[in-house]
């Protein structure tokens, strides 16, 4: 039998990229110059039209100078990450 892990909290990422972007007081097009990302991508991610990439997410948090498990952490937020269940 396989058991699946349980579904990504899609929407705490998408929280999460708002809130850094809005901490910085940077627009699309701001994070867009910083990030080296286009607009376009920046705006789907934070919107939910698109999950984006490693590449992208490591990007992202090289961006903001915060460590990558930060960004992608709250994947997590609605169940207990892996490694961390009660014995």
């Amino acid at each position: 039998m396989t058991i699946l892990p349980p579904d990504p909290n899609l929407a705490a990422l998408r929280v999460t990229l708002a809130r850094l972007r809005n901490e910085r007081g940077w627009t699309f097009d701001e994070l867009a110059d910083h990030s080296g990302l286009s607009r376009r991508t920046l705006i789907n991610l934070e919107h939910g039209r698109t999950t984006g990439s490693v590449t992208t997410w490591h990007t992202l948090a090289h961006t903001f100078d915060v460590p990558i498990e930060q960004l992608l952490g709250t994947l997590c937020d609605d169940h207990t990450p892996p490694g961390r269940k009660n014995s």
